[in-house]
């Protein structure tokens, strides 16, 4: 059986592929995405990296989208919608999968759509509370989709949806690579922007970095974007700084699945975005968080995500527009409190789910 996955959620998508690997040894996967992080850019993409580790066949894919904003940039995504179509044409006719599975977003809707002409059927996960017109259409298409919560249900066909839940890496409970050697003698502070990295996280960091390193280690994942060369910034900037200081700052463009599990054992407060797969990371390892929500992601997901942690008293909310003397008061004081936070996520026990992939394998392959 030849099994496509596809779409734009990279972490569920591992963990899939994981229990794949263990369940269904002789499914034929081929995995469909970006090589790029970004399309004005040529930096290989983190997902391009991860399945190419797996020894997976992988075909690259540029695909158009919709946005909410008139700009340059907008207007050439909108005429790379008809180009992905036609591309998505070729790989789908060419492969011809068994059937085809989705974790969302604009890159697979084409695939989708010629999955639907060639009667292959797809299945889909939603991984976030606020369904984008994305996932609306793939959901369309699709023979059964999953959610992870309850509330998007509401956005497809009651008859084909079931609340799975989200998959979740098992590399995240394993320490398995280390990136660097900690010695954990104070709280450890693990900032990440997601897998292209945050400018707007990075300033706010780089600008109360010294006062975090004279409390606390910091884990920073800053991403690879060449449009402001945060990564290389931040190298000098920690350059300068007093030995002691730098021997606190372990910093990384981004850091690959088997590395996580190291990272998270250390990890006492996130400080991140808010998006589905780190929301379900966090809340299956207990660790708290300082959201600071995507502000245009799309039905301001990333907003209700935080809003859930902020509510249950397990993080706060930090909007990027407010000033960095902000969010270290908010980290000083959630590291004053953490065990509190930490016992918080009991009321978030029904977001935990096990064996989601398990389920999703068992469903594709019934």
């Amino acid at each position: 059986m030849k099994l496509l996955i596809t779409g734009g959620h990279l972490a569920p998508a591992l963990a899939v592929i994981e229990e794949l690997k263990k369940t269904k040894p002789e499914a034929d996967i081929i995995f469909v995405g970006r090589k790029y992080a970004l399309d004005s850019e040529k930096t290989v993409s983190l997902e391009y990296k991860e399945i190419n580790k797996r020894k997976i066949p992988f075909i690259p894919l540029q695909a158009g989208r919709l946005t909410h904003l008139l700009s340059l940039r907008s207007l050439r995504s909108l005429l790379r919608i008809p180009l992905g179509f036609f591309n998505a044409f070729f790989i789908v006719r060419d492969q011809r999968p068994d059937d085809i599975l989705s974790f969302g977003g604009y890159l697979a809707v084409p695939l989708v759509f010629w999955a639907s002409v060639f009667r292959i059927p797809v299945f889909t996960h939603e991984q976030t509370i606020k369904t984008g017109l994305a996932n609306k259409i793939i959901g369309f298409f699709s023979k059964k989709i999953f959610v992870a919560f309850k509330e998007s249900k509401t956005h497809f066909d009651s008859k084909k949806t079931i609340v799975t839940g989200n998959p979740v890496r098992q590399s995240i409970y394993e320490i398995k690579e280390k990136p660097f050697s900690v010695n954990k003698d104070r709280p450890v502070i693990y900032v990440t922007g997601g897998s292209l990295g945050s400018h707007s996280i990075n300033e706010h960091i780089k600008n109360i970095l010294p006062g975090l390193l004279k409390k606390y280690i910091v884990i920073h994942q800053a991403g690879d974007t060449k449009e402001y060369h945060d990564f290389e910034d931040l190298l000098l900037y920690k350059q300068e700084l007093p030995p002691d200081l730098q021997n606190r700052y372990f910093l990384a463009k981004h850091f690959f699945e088997d590395e996580m599990g190291y990272v998270y054992s250390l990890a006492d407060l996130v400080v991140g975005r808010s998006g589905a797969n780190t929301f379900f990371e966090l809340v299956n390892l207990k660790i708290p968080a300082v959201f600071i929500p995507l502000p245009w992601a799309s039905g301001k997901e990333q907003q209700f995500h935080a809003e859930i942690f902020a509510k249950n008293q397990t993080g706060e909310i930090f909007h990027q527009i407010e000033t960095s003397g902000k969010l270290l008061r908010i980290i000083d004081k959630m590291i004053a409190n953490i065990d509190s936070y930490k016992k918080n996520f009991k009321s978030l026990s029904y977001l935990y789910k096990k064996n989601v992939s398990q389920f999703i394998v068992k469903e594709i392959f019934s």
